[in-house]
């Protein structure tokens, strides 16, 4: 069973807030394999329940997930013995500030989706990060963004919040907004490079899939098509600035040597 890999749940190449930033991960991590010869070391720091971290265990990398919820990595557990990657996918309890503790070695790719916004200091965080990834090693970051909130607000009628948003130095809409940032593009990348990493790629994902309604969304045919129009417009050289209105900002950047 070990030595048999399954193909990736269906669900992370297909859903629509997952299959764009996996496709761009996939195709980074079979590559970094192909250029060191060997399955890639991976930390997926606040992987939560493995939605990430299993495909890539999957793939034949060898994978640890660090988070501060245990309730997660229970299920990230279970999902791994069901997946038949226990044997490459371990897990600890924990975040940024014990990588170095919990780390046997330096890693290949790190994988933060969804996690800079809640983290307590995003600069330390990076800098964490930038210790333990191995020089011409990669970072995938996966972050909300301010502009998506300040359309998500207009259309919601709630035009005070979203000059809020707007103006606000965390891109907040008040004291109820569950996300304690957001960020823009050229803050992002700033942060990364003060880092110790360079930018390799960077656009817009869910541009759309947050805003169409369900009802149009209820066959393969028309998910498929909404997944092909996002990578159009956010890969598209002269429609740069569409890609600041998705939802999230996915950043690939290359640890300095």
């Amino acid at each position: 069973m070990t030595s048999e890999r399954r193909r990736p749940r269906r669900g992370v190449e297909t859903g629509l807030r997952t299959a764009a930033v996996w496709a761009t991960v996939s195709a980074l991590a079979e590559q970094r394999r192909q250029e060191v010869g060997r399955p890639l070391r991976v930390l997926d720091l606040g992987g939560g329940t493995g939605g990430m971290a299993v495909p890539l265990a999957q793939a034949g990398h060898e994978v640890i997930v660090v988070d501060p919820s245990p309730d997660a990595l229970a299920a990230l557990r279970r999902r791994a013995e069901e997946a038949g990657v226990s044997d490459t996918l371990r897990s600890t309890q924990g975040d940024a500030d014990d990588l170095r503790t919990i780390l046997r070695a330096r890693v290949d790719l790190v994988t933060l989706h969804g996690a800079l916004e809640v983290v307590d200091d995003p600069k330390a965080t990076l800098d964490r990060i930038s210790e333990i990834v191995v020089p011409g090693g990669h970072l995938s970051l996966v972050t909300a963004q301010r502009l998506a909130a300040v359309l998500a607000r207009a259309l919601a009628g709630q035009f005070g919040q979203a000059r809020t948003v707007l103006d606000s130095d965390d891109g907040r809409y008040g004291a109820s907004d569950p996300l304690p940032r957001r960020f823009d593009k050229s803050h992002v990348e700033a942060l990364l490079t003060s880092s110790g990493f360079t930018v390799v790629d960077s656009h817009g994902v869910r541009l759309f899939s947050d805003l169409v309604p369900s009802v149009f969304l209820e066959s393969d045919s028309e998910r498929a098509a909404l997944l092909e129009l996002e990578t159009a417009v956010a890969t598209h050289p002269e429609f740069g600035l569409l890609g600041q209105i998705g939802s999230a900002l996915h950043v690939v950047a290359r640890r300095h040597n």
